[in-house]
């Protein structure tokens, strides 16, 4: 049966590489993310897209909206926006606790708030039973990020996404947040990652490669499956072992 699914960071990356897999199954697929032109550059098959900057309340207004005309019932939604805001602008200041203020502002709204206002803002359409509520989060959130900024704005998803599963549970819906690891093949950087660092992230795993987008789009297509219908309230790492060490 054709499912409804939402996708936020829906045209690059790990949300490309989900809408994909969903799409693959006839599921029909919303984009979500702020820059038009990528989402329609996206080849998803029979996609819709939808742009907005997710962290904004009008913005998510208008998904809503556009939701309730277009699908009604939503099946599946996976927030996949977010980032360490490699790929924002910097800021202009030499005020070294200005710097640290719009670090944390960026990676929490970024992250954060944009998960959850397109949460409240969808969570009366859930399929009641059967809908499934996903979230990415990242390794950094159990180890650090260097700056804590990311790690911690990530870390917060988990607690929202326990009280959200014991909330919507009585409905049928289930609730579960993904940690990926080191994933290449997307602009978490902002470009291209240094070989020394590259290589060193692959060395802490222990398959002895990096994660890609399909690795983490096959998790979360099998947490929105049947078969994951009691799996709720959990943080899957998909890592290849390096949260473990070496």
């Amino acid at each position: 049966m054709t499912r409804n699914v939402v996708i936020s960071g829906g045209g690059t990356g790990i949300g490309l590489a989900a809408a994909r897999a969903f799409a693959g199954d006839g599921d029909q697929v919303l984009l979500l993310g702020r820059r038009a032109d990528v989402l329609e550059k996206a080849e998803v098959p029979g996609a819709l897209t939808y742009a907005a900057d997710l962290s904004d309340p009008h913005g998510v207004r208008g998904v809503a909206e556009f939701v309730a005309a277009e699908f009604g019932t939503v099946d599946v939604l996976v927030h996949s926006a977010g980032g360490a805001g490699n790929l924002e602008p910097r800021t202009e200041t030499d005020d070294p606790l200005e710097a640290v203020a719009h670090n944390w502002t960026v990676n929490f709204r970024l992250n954060v708030l944009t998960a959850a206002l397109l949460t409240e803002a969808l969570r009366e359409r859930l399929a009641s039973p059967g809908g499934r509520l996903l979230f990415l989060s990242s390794i950094a959130a159990y180890r650090g990020s260097g700056s804590g900024a990311y790690a911690a704005a990530k870390a917060a998803l988990h607690p929202y996404a326990f009280d959200l599963a014991r909330e919507l549970g009585p409905r049928g819906v289930t609730v579960n947040v993904v940690a990926p690891g080191y994933v290449e093949d997307t602009g978490f950087f902002g470009g291209e990652i240094e070989r020394a660092r590259r290589e060193r992230l692959v060395a802490e795993t222990s398959t002895g490669r990096a994660g890609t987008p399909g690795d983490i789009a096959a998790t979360l297509h099998w947490l929105a499956s049947p078969g994951a219908a009691h799996i709720t309230a959990q943080v899957i790492q998909v890592n290849g072992g390096a949260e473990r060490g070496h």
